[in-house]
């Protein structure tokens, strides 16, 4: 809240840069602020910029008066039509991802402009679209009146800041790195409020592009930092941009040859784009990738960088969640990455041997995934060790997954059943039936135990 004397001597030096917002002259825009200013009831100033290209710089001299007259600036900018500057009644949303009010941008159209006036981009496709996230946000901000959180419109205008700051050309790379930096840092401090203002200004879209378009290493890394930490808080739809034939390219590539964060975020990229029906489809695409599935199995076996084989793993469960992925995964040796995983996840204070048992029993559906298990040389032997281990807590046991994953392939494979009683699954099977398992695991045992005792008994017979 700011004030000034009434009595107040102003001088307005106006550097006027003219955009193609042809019907709006800088001389109405003067005319519109010398009305206000004397009056001093104006609800705000557009300091320092006024967003469709017209520049003014106000430089107040102060008279000693001793009279005050108060200005509030109250309505946040997100809030304000870039073209009339006045709080949107009715936001619509162009191509560009920009919004105005309906009534500015038509009679900008109608006017014969095909750009967006604050991008200048050339509209490819003119129709507008209503912006029903904005509408509610300025609904919810106009209900409340004095009760509207100040610190809400601070955060809208600061975040337009940030997001400033990342677009502008002028902007350094420590200044959009600082940027990144305070995105994080209001990423983590969840609200309801402020998922809202990050959705509605695109940070996502905006982020994404940014990770496909620089050439740093350190920005790429602290941005796809920012964009997991905003995964659970935005819509998702602006992912389905890497299908792109372009940036699928580069996504394969800081996948191959970005540090080891960045494949990191990568893989929980990867992982988002299970949680959403809008993302299935780029699912599809990236599990059919051979690239893709290699880099993420290389992640998954390196038992050591524990962060990263865990986003590995992670990554190959949301895609094995899409069947028409397995046949890829499979091919790309998911198994032989996931065995590798579960051998030495015992060394980990915190692993994913339940997903991992998870994505084998995923795979042995397929008869190639049955192969892989079984050709595999530590195949069978991993998963016995899993048939009574519990990982992590009494929530997560392995059991009841590994006792199917071989139900599955000793039904099948006469080899696959003199290698598990090799390594031990009577013994592990009996432990099970007498340990406080669920109804279903013990279940699943007892089927297990007879059918090996059955194909024992009948391959006895063959021999004799």
């Amino acid at each position: 809240m700011l004030f000034f004397p009434t009595k107040i001597a102003l001088f307005i030096l106006l550097s006027i840069t003219l955009s193609p917002l042809s019907f709006l002259s800088g001389r109405e825009e003067l005319q519109s602020l010398k009305k206000k200013l004397p009056t001093l009831q104006f609800s705000f100033l557009p300091f320092p910029s006024i967003q469709f290209g017209m520049y003014v710089n106000v430089i107040c001299l102060f008279s000693s008066s001793m009279n005050e007259a108060r200005i509030e600036i109250t309505i946040p900018h997100l809030f304000r039509c870039p073209i009339s500057l006045d709080l949107l009644e009715d936001p619509v949303t162009l191509c560009t991802g920009q919004t105005y009010d309906r009534s500015s941008i038509e009679k900008w159209l109608s006017a014969g402009n095909l750009t967006c006036p604050v991008t200048m981009q050339k509209l490819h496709d003119p129709s507008i679209v209503p912006n029903h996230t904005l509408r509610h946000l300025i609904d919810q901000w106009l209900q409340l009146g004095h009760q509207f959180h100040p610190g809400n419109s601070a955060t809208i205008d600061y975040l337009t800041s940030l997001k400033h700051a990342l677009q502008s050309p002028d902007s350094s790379l420590d200044h959009k790195l600082q940027a990144l930096h305070q995105i994080q840092l209001l990423s983590d401090e969840y609200c309801s409020f402020k998922r809202s203002c990050f959705n509605q200004l695109s940070y996502l879209t905006l982020l994404l592009q940014l990770v496909f378009e620089t050439r740093s290493m350190e920005f790429t890394e602290l941005a796809l930092s920012c964009i997991v930490k905003l995964l659970p808080l935005v819509n998702l739809d602006p992912l389905n941009m890497i299908k792109d034939e372009s940036k699928l390219s580069t996504f394969v590539s800081l996948l191959e040859k970005g540090t080891t964060k960045t494949k990191t975020s990568l893989c929980h990229l990867i992982d988002s784009t299970a949680t959403s029906t809008q993302t299935q489809e780029l699912c599809h695409v990236l599990g059919n990738s051979r690239k893709v599935i290699e880099e993420i199995v290389r992640l998954a076996r390196e038992i050591q960088e524990e962060e990263s084989s865990k986003a590995g793993i992670k990554a190959m469960s949301a895609l094995c969640s899409l069947q028409s992925n397995r046949e890829s995964l499979v091919r790309g040796g998911a198994i032989d990455g996931v065995i590798a995983y579960m051998s030495g996840s015992d060394k980990l204070q915190k692993n994913l041997a339940p997903m991992a048992m998870g994505i084998i029993e995923k795979l042995v559906v397929l008869e190639s995934g049955k192969v892989g298990v079984v050709n595999h040389p530590s195949g069978i032997q991993t998963v016995v060790k899993m048939v009574f281990r519990v990982c992590n807590n009494q929530e997560y046991c392995c059991s009841e997954v590994a006792v199917g994953v071989l139900l599955v392939i000793c039904r099948d494979y006469g080899v696959a059943r003199e290698e598990a009683i090799g390594a031990g699954i009577l013994t592990q099977l009996l432990f099970l039936l007498q340990s406080q398992c669920g109804n279903k695991t013990k279940t699943k045992a007892r089927m297990l135990l007879k059918l090996l005792r059955s194909k024992w008994n009948q391959e006895s017979n063959n021999k004799l």
